[in-house]
């Protein structure tokens, strides 16, 4: 079966390379790297990893209606593990998950595939957390959500 979210380009791709490391992705982004995204060492800066999850997140989130009127989020922790530099001009598959479904928190864990590498070139996790917008106070994931999530991601 397709994948939900996933441009028609990278699912072909997909379906012609069964060992491919982007398979079993609900969600996978495609981040073009800009120019800017370098640093003075020529290489994609570490903190703009953060910049394309967040990116890839929000996309996720979207594509299940996670975010409405009366609730927000914040990111309770992130971190990112960098293997391969990366530089411009490239495309970046991200791979997005939820890792974790907790009470009135989502853990996402992203997979980050160069398309001119040919390979992954870094991982990362993020904690999010909702938040009830009057109150601010930690707010559940309801049940219908909860499972929408985990049927997004059984796709397979």
């Amino acid at each position: 079966m397709k994948a939900l979210a996933i441009l028609p380009e990278t699912q072909e791709v997909l379906d012609k390379d069964k060992n491919h490391p982007m398979h079993g992705f609900a969600v996978i982004y495609s981040q073009q790297v800009a120019w800017g995204d370098m640093d003075a060492f020529g290489h994609v800066n570490n903190v703009v990893y953060y910049t394309y999850a967040q990116n890839a997140r929000i996309y996720y989130n979207s594509q299940l209606n996670l975010f409405n009127e009366n609730t927000f989020s914040v990111m309770a922790a992130s971190s990112c593990q960098y293997f391969k530099p990366v530089t411009h001009p490239d495309t970046l598959w991200i791979g997005v998950r939820v890792k974790k479904i907790g009470n009135a928190s989502l853990i996402h864990e992203y997979t980050y595939y160069s398309t001119v590498l040919n390979t992954i070139v870094a991982k990362g996790e993020s904690v999010l957390v909702y938040l009830d917008k009057t109150s601010g106070k930690k707010k559940n994931i309801d049940d219908t959500k909860k499972a929408a999530i985990t049927a997004f991601e059984s796709f397979n």
